[in-house]
């Protein structure tokens, strides 16, 4: 069995945000479960869509994000925290596969 911890998710995450933002001032800056996506990352929403993507490759169609992303008000995007994400991910590895 596949153990996916907190630090693990925050790892990758934080890899491809790297990834998709593809800027050399991303690799100094650190990300951490404080990080702001619009306000430290500065995030746009094409930078999202190829986040979802990443996500979408390494976790399976179990995480989500783009309709996690719909179900919130532009305000609670605007003040989304790594963090967030990285909790919501680790809520939908958790849970049982239903087949």
């Amino acid at each position: 069995m596949n153990t996916v911890t907190e630090q693990n998710v925050l790892s990758n995450v934080a890899r491809f945000i790297r990834e998709v933002v593809a800027e050399e001032w991303i690799n100094d800056l650190p990300i951490g479960m404080e990080t702001s996506f619009s306000g430290e990352l500065e995030l746009e929403s094409i930078e999202f869509v190829a986040l979802a993507e990443k996500l979408k490759n390494e976790y399976g169609t179990k995480v989500d994000f783009t309709g996690w992303l719909a179900t919130m008000e532009l305000k609670d995007i605007l003040a989304l925290q790594v963090g967030r994400l990285v909790g919501f991910i680790e809520e939908c590895i958790s849970k049982p596969k239903t087949e």
